[in-house]
């Protein structure tokens, strides 16, 4: 089947694979160019080939890098003329630990990556195109970022702040472009394959739906934040939980 062109141009932060990867598909499916970043050069080379070149380029560099988030933002000017929606999901999370035991120089690379990359990114697209043209704008936060998150401590404060930066970007943007964030649980990803391997029945049990998130769920999330039928929507954060939230309580 032939998609129809939409004329819309994403870019997405690190999706040669994972989650963003599932994002960019989704765009690219309902007929959006993409603009995709990542660290690998060969991973890049590989989603734009399955996303097919003539729908998506690829960039690679460093997300927190000043450099290649300008860089990223020309790119997709340059190929595509136009930059209507951000998504912002390049993170790391690099150390598992108490939180007392926490090095601070690591506390600070995952700020770097998972928050002010991502204030760069919207910094420099909004200057680029959206500030005169509209647009919107989803940041991937994580469940983490709204509840105590033992052991990933660090990646949860860094997803909170997302959460914060996501209400003032919100309002700082109005009314060109609508700024919103999407909070998943545990989805199926190489980046979150240590909380799940060698136990996935187990780990999906406690999920009423009954399974892990997989990165289709969370490109659904996105194709509908970055649509025509979530034009009265800014500010809020969506969680994709696959129901876990509804263990919390009493009894």
């Amino acid at each position: 089947m032939t998609v129809q062109d939409s004329g819309k141009v994403a870019l997405i932060t690190g999706a040669s694979r994972g989650i963003g990867y599932g994002i960019a598909e989704a765009l690219v499916a309902r007929g959006d160019r993409v603009v995709i970043t990542g660290r690998g050069e060969e991973a890049l080379r590989e989603a734009v080939e399955k996303l097919g070149p003539d729908r998506a380029t690829g960039i690679a560099g460093k997300a927190h890098d000043e450099a290649h988030q300008a860089a990223a933002v020309a790119c997709a000017m340059e190929e595509y003329g136009r930059i209507d929606y951000l998504v912002n999901n390049a993170g790391t999370n690099p150390v598992f630990g108490p939180i007392a035991e926490l090095d601070l120089a690591v506390a600070r690379k995952v700020y770097e990556t998972n928050v002010v990359s991502a204030l760069g990114f919207a910094q420099q697209t909004w200057k680029a195109w959206q500030k005169e043209n509209g647009g919107a704008i989803v940041n991937i936060a994580s469940v983490a970022g709204v509840s105590a998150s033992p052991f990933i401590g660090a990646y949860g404060m860094s997803k909170a702040a997302m959460i914060n930066l996501t209400l003032q970007l919100a309002h700082e943007f109005a009314p060109a472009v609508r700024v919103n964030a999407i909070a998943p649980a545990v989805v199926k990803t190489k980046f979150a394959v240590a909380i799940y391997e060698g136990r996935e029945a187990e780990a999906a049990a406690s999920y009423p739906l009954g399974r892990l998130g997989v990165p289709q769920d969370i490109g659904g999330a996105a194709a509908f934040l970055t649509s025509a039928q979530s034009d009265w929507i800014t500010g809020q954060t969506l969680v994709v939980d696959g129901g876990i939230f509804l263990k919390a309580g009493v009894g």
